[in-house]
């Protein structure tokens, strides 16, 4: 993918095109890479993040708002927003990593994601930068539950259940796809008592269960 798709998915245009190839980058391709960029992306993401949040949920404590922040600014996360403006089309990968897949591990599309905000912020400034996050981020603040923040999907919808004294969710892997060192699980969760079914995928079991929960989660509240 050329670069240009990424400043289509951000909403952004360089000045300087080099800003963006270099966020584009892994260091096992080139000594130019991106990880100092990542750093930087890194504290304007968590600075500006902790803005959002403060302004979104007036009545939410130092404690609530730093969770919700930690579910925001993580692996996982950064790696579905990097996903979803297919970041890894356009990395720029040595040999040995392209042939592994490095194009799709969470932790390098992660890693490119905060390095394409610190760039953006070296090119525009500050306000270029807060304007990409918010716009990334957006959906997600807006979508966030009060009630989820400290809790995994799991336990919350267990604590829901046990509240009402419905039956305990079950959780079946239903597929296993990928090679062994890049595994795709999908897991079903089944709530008898309420006659919800719903389904999760992630890079373990573990995350294709809390996605599966999740949407059992959001499920059960609707019909509450």
């Amino acid at each position: 993918m050329d670069p240009s798709a990424t400043e289509l998915g951000i909403g952004y245009r360089f000045r300087d095109p080099a800003l963006l190839r270099q966020a584009l980058t892994h260091r096992s391709f080139s000594s130019c890479h991106n990880e100092r960029l990542e750093f930087l992306g890194d504290g304007v993401l968590n600075f500006v993040i902790a803005a959002a949040l403060y302004a979104h949920f007036p009545k939410l404590s130092e404690g609530e708002l730093s969770r919700a922040r930690a579910g925001l600014v993580n692996q996982q996360s950064l790696f579905q927003v990097a996903q979803s403006l297919e970041l890894g089309d356009a990395l720029q990968l040595g040999e040995g990593e392209h042939k592994t897949g490095g194009c799709r591990r969470p932790s390098i599309l992660a890693d490119a994601l905060e390095a394409v905000i610190g760039a953006v912020f070296l090119d525009g400034g500050f306000d270029a930068a807060r304007e990409v996050v918010v716009t990334l981020f957006e959906p997600t603040i807006a979508g966030i539950d009060p009630r989820m923040l400290g809790k995994d999907p799991k336990t919350l919808l267990q604590e829901y259940l046990q509240g009402r004294r419905l039956p305990l969710p079950k959780y079946f892997v239903i597929a296993i796809t990928g090679e062994a060192h890049e595994q795709r699980f999908e897991v079903e969760c089944i709530i008898d008592g309420l006659g919800i079914r719903s389904r999760g995928e992630g890079a373990s079991r573990r995350a294709a269960e809390q996605e599966a929960a999740l949407a059992a989660y959001q499920l059960a509240t609707q019909r509450s």
